[in-house]
């Protein structure tokens, strides 16, 4: 099976945005979401039913288009909704983004040790792309407005160097020697 022909289920995309990450980004809303966290910011994501489904070619080439009219854009982000609940369905986009050289960071309610106990190969593949992962619920007693790129105090980025860390180990077949970033 082509993977870039993954059906995907997304809430949106905002070709433009400078609070999902450094920089100018290119951001995808994945839709569903199983945390249901009071006080998200974008609640409207939660119901897996909810936004449209949207193929993967398709996604890689509204991407090539956005970059081909805005030069600007310097990384993408994948938000939610909850990105590795679609972990299969988005590693070919992820993969793509790191062929070309773009930042991707990665917003989760999950922990990176909630991600990696579940030995998923697609989601420890989908971790293994990444340049950046915001992990953790959001918490609404927790919430802050001085730590850049979190909603709450909890929240953890995970630079690259500590996910390549954590990924370094064996994979599960198919992944085996794909579970590392690619080399910048």
């Amino acid at each position: 099976m082509n993977e870039a022909r993954e059906t995907l289920r997304l809430a949106g995309i905002a070709e433009e945005s400078i609070v999902d990450g450094p920089g100018l980004r290119y951001v995808v809303f994945v839709q569903g979401c199983p945390h249901r966290c009071a006080g998200c910011h974008n609640p409207r994501t939660h119901d897996p039913l909810g936004g449209y489904d949207i193929d993967g070619a398709e996604l890689i080439s509204r991407f090539q288009s956005c970059v081909r009219d805005n030069p600007l854009i310097s990384g993408v982000t994948l938000s939610g909704g909850e990105p590795f609940a679609q972990a299969r369905q988005l590693l070919p986009f992820a993969r793509f983004i790191r062929e070309l050289g773009f930042d991707l960071w990665i917003y989760t309610g999950w922990t990176i040790e909630e991600i990696l106990s579940r030995l998923d190969p697609y989601e420890t593949a989908l971790l293994g792309c990444a340049d950046a992962l915001v992990d953790g619920r959001f918490e609404s007693g927790k919430r802050t407005l001085d730590m850049s790129f979190v909603g709450s105090a909890n929240q953890r980025i995970i630079r690259r160097e500590e996910i390549k860390y954590r990924t370094s180990g064996p994979c599960p077949e198919p992944w085996q020697g794909t579970c590392s970033p690619h080399p910048l």
